[in-house]
């Protein structure tokens, strides 16, 4: 599996950005990971590929919809009312194992594959 991320830039705080990440292959789950200056990746949202479910970071519930195009393959983030401590880089993210009925892999061993990386910048 190949990623391609898109998206991302700058933008004023309680603005809205969109995310796309086209996946070549067929995945089990797919997510975002985010990763701020001087800070540790942490898991941002998740969403199966054959199933409605997600999964959300309490940071960005209610803020944030994950969401796939599966005749695309591709999944896209939301990013609406930002905030400048969503200021990161933002990462792709997919499984090829397991099902693909479950999002519930939290954890950045979980993932396979990463794509390149996409800045978000938010200025206050």
């Amino acid at each position: 599996v190949q990623l391609q991320a898109s998206g991302g830039g700058l933008v004023q705080a309680g603005g809205s950005l969109r995310l796309s990440c086209a996946a070549s292959g067929r995945p089990r789950a797919m997510g975002w990971f985010r990763q701020a200056p001087g800070k540790e990746r942490n898991i941002v949202a998740t969403i199966a590929w054959s199933a409605s479910g997600t999964y959300y970071a309490d940071s960005v519930k209610g803020r944030f919809i994950i969401s796939r195009d599966n005749a695309k393959n591709t999944i896209y983030l939301d990013m609406n009312s930002l905030k400048p401590e969503d200021t990161a880089v933002y990462y792709c993210v997919a499984r090829d194992q397991g099902t693909f009925y479950s999002a519930n892999y939290y954890s950045a061993t979980d993932y396979h594959y990463w794509g390149q990386g996409t800045q978000v910048t938010v200025s206050s």
